[in-house]
């Protein structure tokens, strides 16, 4: 049933770039504009990344000797990038903290998830990071294309999230690849279905647990009311409407043959880095 092949782009170069934010930089609590349902959702999930992104490249990188040498290099250059995620998130999270906001709950709730996570068979680790990786691959895309992406968000705070989704985009087929390549002795419909079961049950995980950490920062805003969760379905739904926005590349998941690079938007790549002069910045390394 599975038919996919691996339709990477042959030439795709998955570059990491040392973007590095300001150490010293203090911003406003509500940091997005104002808006703390918006601050909230971002801060959400930028609380998760440092520890999510450390599994993400457990689960990719012990397989690295299973697969091509071609794909070999795309892992060591994925984990060259989550991991300098994983710095500038760090950092990120302790503006956050700094806000005055008590974020130690939450890390202690990621990373109960997490090592429920890391007792699952590696096949299995590698499938909850394939579909995670989705998620931030059809995420990214959306921050991207958005005409006024964090509207009123200091322009380093931006340039973090875009830097983060470029990067994203670029090495978003490398655990779907590695999946493919280690699951190629089981039928195409039983490696199928292992990766949709894992997506749904990781989709209501996901974004349980999203929701669950913004309502921990709208109880320390004392603002954990109706008219705020109000605001966050508007929010997602319709204005900028992240969910309406990935709801249907989120679906194409499901479909037999997919491949993340169905939809090559490596041109969009291409455009922030040199909007966002990160080709300077690879250059300077």
């Amino acid at each position: 049933m599975d038919t996919s092949t691996t339709p990477t782009p042959a030439d795709l170069t998955i570059t990491p770039r040392d973007l590095r934010l300001d150490r010293k930089a203090a911003h406003a609590k509500w940091w997005h504009g104002g808006d703390p349902v918006a601050t909230a959702y971002f801060n959400a999930l930028s609380a998760s990344f440092p520890q999510g992104e450390t599994f993400f490249i457990e689960s990719v990188r012990r397989f690295r000797d299973r697969v091509t040498p071609r794909l070999q290099e795309q892992i060591k250059a994925f984990v060259e990038q989550e991991a300098a995620h994983t710095r500038e998130h760090v950092v990120f999270n302790k503006l956050i903290k700094s806000a005055g906001y008590e974020t130690a709950k939450m890390d202690a709730e990621i990373r109960r998830r997490l090592d429920v996570a890391r007792s699952r068979h590696p096949v299995g680790q590698l499938a909850i990071t394939v579909a995670l990786e989705h998620f931030t691959a059809i995420m990214a895309h959306a921050i991207l294309v958005e005409k006024n992406p964090l509207p009123g968000a200091p322009a380093e705070v931006l340039r973090l999230w875009q830097w983060h989704a470029i990067e994203e985009i670029e090495h978003k087929a490398v655990a779907f690849d590695t999946y493919l390549a280690v699951t190629r002795e089981l039928s195409g419909f039983k490696r199928w279905a292992i990766r949709c079961q894992v997506m749904v049950l990781i989709s209501l995980q996901f974004w349980y647990s999203n929701l669950q950490r913004m309502a921990d920062f709208f109880r320390q805003d004392g603002i954990n009311t109706p008219r705020t969760w109000w605001r966050v379905f508007t929010y997602l739904v319709f204005k900028p409407g992240v969910v309406r926005k990935v709801f249907l590349p989120y679906l194409s998941f499901f479909r037999p043959g997919f491949h993340p690079w169905d939809h090559n938007d490596r041109a969009l790549v291409r455009e922030f880095e040199q909007r966002l002069r990160l080709t300077e910045v690879q250059s300077n390394l």
